[in-house]
């Protein structure tokens, strides 16, 4: 049975199928699993050192290679997600599975296993079936925005639901840990740790189960039928023709990993130290606006939603890009005026001054947030691209490919910046609030959090002019799946 006729619209000629409010929230509380174990798994190197007696600087090592591993796992689920086909449907079987195999295996490095005499070994068998678990719920939970609907108006607005709850169940999830169970248990110490895996346990599957709930109508077996009637099964060298051959996936790559690494660089803990502590002299400046800058970046998030509903996800990543590069250029400039011709840490303590920073962190977040809405709703146009192109509908194929190129070349994200304030003479130790601000800090730290964002917005730029996926060419993309799919089901 398809989707009802209240589930559909009628655009440019097109029939879209379309969620329901209520289940674009409910799928959007998917975030409920995929933060909640994400803060859960930010304590892994506590239950390393504390449960499995292992050493700091093997904890850095391991991680690095799990993310690695991670990286590497993301486009074999292609290959599961083919397979898979119930009578209780496709996603909700992988978003069930891949769930439980979190809980298992964090309740074993987090409570079951941990003290109990168990190294190094038994932990990283532990932190890979993990990420097995996550890399299952996470990849299908990346294709359900495409599966729900196609309307290129609701599109972007479920990103928006998305990142809402991305926002607030960390901060959540963050209150429980430090402000209620820290203090009863005493501190980082196995209770505590325990604690904080059942609370993550249970708030994932308060969201599991409303995923599962707003899912189900669009869980069925003609929603992921191709637009040929092949019925080959998916291969490795099908994986590597996407890559070759889908040009928006090839800008899509580009335009996201680099955006991706160059805001991780600027969000590394050394540079927030440099710019918070060193440039302007207050550290608590930076914490503070992180916190009041989350109800104008949602709010901006819909204002996002409604230019890419209007103009397309395309003309949305290129204009607020370039509203992003115009206010870095000026926060930028601010600063230099101030090293130059004054003081920069006169900004916390300078009402006039201190107003121009806020305005214009807060400007840059929101700017932010926009390019961020036309990212995750463009990522849904280049799986149906894909569709188009005469593809099985595997959305796991293209964010699989994307996503290992995508955590391949951010994980070096850390190495960069540890390299760049070598050059500046932290070699043996790491910048300090306490540190005198110096000609090198000052450049090196505009230069990673300012000038590399910068960088990745240039390629962005850059990867959307080879790119002709926008709101027109969407529009034929979506006849032309509609009538190949019509002309499989008329032939079978």
């Amino acid at each position: 049975m398809g989707l009802n006729k209240s589930s559909q619209s009628e655009i440019d000629g097109v029939q879209y199928r379309r969620a329901r409010l209520w289940q674009i929230v409910m799928v959007a509380a998917s975030g409920f699993v995929g933060m909640g174990f994400y803060c859960l798994i930010g304590l892994a190197s506590y239950t390393a050192s504390i449960g499995f007696g292992i050493a700091t600087v093997a904890v850095g090592g391991i991680l690095t290679f799990t993310r690695i591993f991670d990286a590497v796992t993301d486009p074999l689920l292609a290959f599961i997600y083919d397979k898979v086909n119930t009578r209780f449907g496709k996603v909700r079987i992988l978003l069930v599975s891949g769930w439980l195999i979190m809980v298992l295996a964090t309740l074993m490095m987090y409570n079951w296993a941990a003290g109990k005499g168990h190294g190094i070994a038994v932990f990283v068998l532990l932190y890979v079936v993990y990420i097995i678990g996550y890399t299952l719920y996470n990849m299908t939970g990346q294709t359900l925005f495409a599966l729900m609907t196609n309307d290129p108006k609701q599109r972007p607005m479920v990103g928006v639901w998305s990142t809402i709850f991305n926002y607030v169940v960390p901060i959540a999830l963050n209150m429980i840990y430090y402000v209620t169970l820290m203090p009863k248990y005493g501190g980082f110490n196995l209770e505590f740790l325990a604690a904080v895996c059942w609370v993550t346990i249970a708030v994932s599957a308060v969201g599991l189960i409303a995923t599962c709930i707003g899912i189900s109508e669009f869980d069925k077996p003609e929603n992921f039928a191709g637009t040929t009637a092949r019925k080959e099964k998916l291969k490795l060298k099908d994986m590597l023709e996407v890559l070759k051959n889908n040009r928006p996936l090839q800008c899509y790559i580009a335009a996201g990993a680099s955006d991706k690494i160059t805001q991780q660089i600027a969000s590394q803990s050394i540079v927030s130290t440099m710019m918070g502590g060193i440039i302007i002299g207050d550290m608590s400046i930076s914490t503070t606006l992180t916190t009041v800058s989350i109800i104008p970046s949602i709010l901006f998030a819909f204002i996002g939603a409604k230019y890419a509903g209007k103009h397309g996800n395309k003309k949305t990543i290129v204009t607020w890009t370039y509203m992003c590069i115009y206010v870095t250029c000026a926060t930028i400039l601010f600063f230099v005026f101030l090293h130059v011709g004054g003081n920069t840490r006169s900004i916390s303590v300078a009402l006039p001054l201190m107003i121009i920073y806020v305005i214009l962190t807060l400007a840059l977040n929101a700017t932010k947030m926009c390019v961020t809405t036309g990212n995750n709703a463009f990522m849904a146009d280049v799986i149906d691209y894909e569709l188009d192109r005469g593809g099985k509908y595997i959305p796991a194929v293209v964010s699989g490919v994307y996503s290992l190129i995508d955590k391949l070349v951010s994980s070096v994200s850390a190495l960069i910046v540890t390299s760049a304030i070598a050059l500046i003479g932290y070699r043996e130790t790491m910048p300090q609030p306490t540190d005198e601000l110096t000609g090198g800090i000052f450049w090196m730290t505009l230069s990673l959090m300012y000038g590399m964002p910068l960088l990745g917005w240039g390629i962005t730029l850059l990867a959307m002019r080879f790119c002709t996926l926008g709101k027109e060419e969407m529009v034929e993309v979506q006849k032309r799946i509609a009538d190949k799919k019509a002309a499989v089901q008329q032939g079978a």
